[in-house]
């Protein structure tokens, strides 16, 4: 397969993708940035918690 037959084959390709609407790019946007910020705060609460419990253990 030649250079141009890829890039024809890949043309045809992308014209089959459906893009996202504006508002469906939106909201997706929002969800994984709030997302995110859940996971964020989730695994720095298990890092506090984790490293309180480790410093009450090597303190005794």
């Amino acid at each position: 397969m030649n250079i141009s037959n890829y890039v024809k084959a890949s043309m045809e390709e992308i014209k089959k993708v459906t893009w996202p609407t504006k508002k469906e790019t939106y909201e997706y946007t929002i969800l994984v940035i709030g997302l995110s910020l859940a996971l964020a705060a989730l695994l720095g609460a298990f890092d506090y918690v984790f490293s309180w419990g480790l410093q009450t253990i090597l303190n005794r």
